[in-house]
């Protein structure tokens, strides 16, 4: 599972012009699974992003996590986060199937949920324009080889 972190002020994903999530405050979170992935890993990831600390305290630390500030999730399925690049043309075989990974993804948002933070999020397999308002810029990659 790899999960692409963006601290964001404002963002919204649209889908044949239509909204279908958007965020004041908080992160957007681009995510792909790969073979292999699993429910044990999704649990893992979510517990990583509600924990991450990577908005600033009193002293302009990068201390505060999305808990602590009350932010938002926009929740992006993205399963070009496994192309492989062999040539110009890229190759999404480590992607997951797309059964399993709409498995995982809704299990994903769930479990995000479940930590009493707003989640809206974009609609899987769809073409999607996602807005992102980038605050700091921060962007983080968090990928379940890495634990």
């Amino acid at each position: 599972m790899r999960v692409i972190v963006q601290r964001s002020k404002k963002s919204n994903v649209k889908v044949d012009g239509k909204t279908s999530g958007k965020i004041d405050f908080g992160f957007v979170l681009l995510t792909a699974f790969t073979n292999g992935d699993d429910k044990t890993i999704v649990d893992k990831m979510v517990n990583k992003i509600v924990n991450l600390r990577i908005f600033s305290d009193s002293n302009d630390k990068l201390n505060l996590s999305l808990k602590d500030v009350s932010g938002s999730i926009l929740s992006i399925s993205q399963f070009t986060l496994y192309a492989k690049l062999n040539g110009r043309r890229p190759s999404f075989t480590d992607s997951l199937n797309y059964s399993d990974a709409k498995n995982l993804y809704d299990y994903f948002n769930e479990k995000l949920k479940e930590e009493n933070v707003k989640v809206e999020e974009g609609i899987f397999g769809a073409d999607m324009q996602v807005n992102i308002e980038n605050d700091g810029p921060v962007t983080i990659i968090i990928d379940s080889s890495d634990f």
